[in-house]
């Protein structure tokens, strides 16, 4: 899902501010849509669309999320629509439910950033995306492709992002809309219950690794790697040539990492040091020249610049509610640390992530359960009981 999002409480109003930017709460009708003057034509794969179909739908701020019958949304001009097969669950989704984060979600709402499926409607204004290619709802639904971070590939940044599963329906429904520009292209060789995940969880690891700045051969330390993201950030990251140090907590998750190709495992629950045993598994005892914060917990992140190597980065991503980030400046100077956030990926990123699943490089670990078991996979996160990614089936 996802840097930290700096978004002040403001009163009510049609404009929300995030930090800097602005968000502009609209309807799905008239989000970005280039010609609202013209009346929109949808190309359909039959005329088999249901009008109604099961959900996943969040009707309160702490939920739970009630599965129930919604009607089944048509595409505007510029948009698909997405015959979803199979939907990743992300903690992303906990905290839109219990409403954990400053940004307001639209109310009610369906949740859900990781839908893989297949394209069955259209509308008139997208030539690029074909009725029955296999496409995907990410995070970042849809963006304006006019400002200024939208022309430097920073669409995620835009003022105007459309967030699936939290500013509109994402993924937990059996038919979903999607900005064409924005949905994933997935080739067809892959599976869409397999390929689910990679939408958020290794798209936003993936980015994070290279904002990192980690060359081959360096050392990358994964916090909360026995999660949904770490599981793929170790992958990602063995890919990429980078040595892993995972760490988490419980012997489960240890075997899971080490399955997964991380050279070192560093249980936070047993361990009597874990700044040094970090340094120690470096191969000068330095400590790792990375770290990726994927931790949905706050002292991981108040934590990460004394195991850090000079010059090192320690890349924030997980986003635990009400967190604060803390480091002591002197250090933080004189040893050139470099702390930033990173938040998901762009086109070009996904595209990229995609390819490395493609070529059989990334193997995301997975459960896949009945969109009807939705709030037993909530239940199951907030006791954090969930090794690797739980991925739903919409037909059930």
């Amino acid at each position: 899902m996802f840097a930290a999002l700096n978004v002040l409480k403001f009163a009510s109003s049609s404009i929300k501010p995030l930090g800097s930017k602005l968000i502009r709460q609209r309807t799905r009708t008239s989000t970005l849509t280039p010609f609202p003057h013209i009346k929109a034509s949808i190309s359909t794969m039959s005329s088999t669309i249901p009008t109604e179909q099961w959900a996943q739908v969040v009707e309160k701020t702490g939920g739970p999320a009630v599965y129930k019958k919604i009607p089944v949304p048509k595409p505007g001009p510029d948009e698909v629509l997405i015959n979803i097969k199979y939907s990743g669950v992300c903690h992303t989704d906990l905290h839109a439910m219990n409403g954990d984060w400053p940004l307001p979600t639209k109310m009610p709402f369906v949740g859900g950033h990781e839908g893989a499926g297949v394209v069955v409607a259209r509308g008139e204004l997208v030539k690029d995306v074909e009725i029955g290619d296999y496409a995907g709802i990410k995070w970042l639904n849809g963006s304006c492709l006019q400002c200024s971070f939208c022309q430097q590939a920073d669409e995620s940044l835009c003022p105007n992002a459309l967030l699936s599963g939290y500013t509109v329906d994402g993924s937990f429904q059996q038919y979903a809309i999607g900005k064409a520009a924005h949905v994933a292209r997935i080739p067809k060789e892959c599976s869409l219950e397999a390929i689910a995940p990679i939408l958020c969880a290794g798209l936003t690891v993936y980015k994070a690794l290279k904002e990192s700045g980690a060359r081959p051969g360096q050392q990358v330390a994964i916090v909360g790697a026995g999660g949904g993201l770490g599981s793929l950030a170790i992958q990602y990251a063995k890919a990429m040539g980078l040595h892993t140090i995972a760490i988490d907590g419980g012997e489960e998750k240890g075997k899971m990492c080490k399955s997964l190709g991380s050279e070192d495992y560093i249980d936070f629950s047993t361990s009597k040091n874990l700044v040094q045993d970090v340094k120690n598994a470096t191969p000068d005892g330095f400590g790792p020249h990375a770290v990726l914060l994927l931790a949905v917990s706050e002292g991981p992140f108040q934590q990460a610049s004394e195991y850090v190597r000079s010059r090192g980065s320690i890349v924030c991503v997980g986003l635990p509610a009400n967190a604060y980030l803390k480091a002591p400046v002197f250090d933080t100077v004189v040893r050139m640390i470099n702390i930033k956030g990173s938040y998901v990926g762009n086109r070009q990123d996904t595209a990229e992530a995609i390819d490395f699943f493609r070529r059989g490089l990334i193997k995301a670990p997975y459960k896949v359960v009945g969109l009807s078991k939705l709030q037993e996979i909530f239940d199951l996160m907030k006791a954090s009981k969930i090794a690797g990614r739980y991925v739903v089936d919409t037909s059930s």
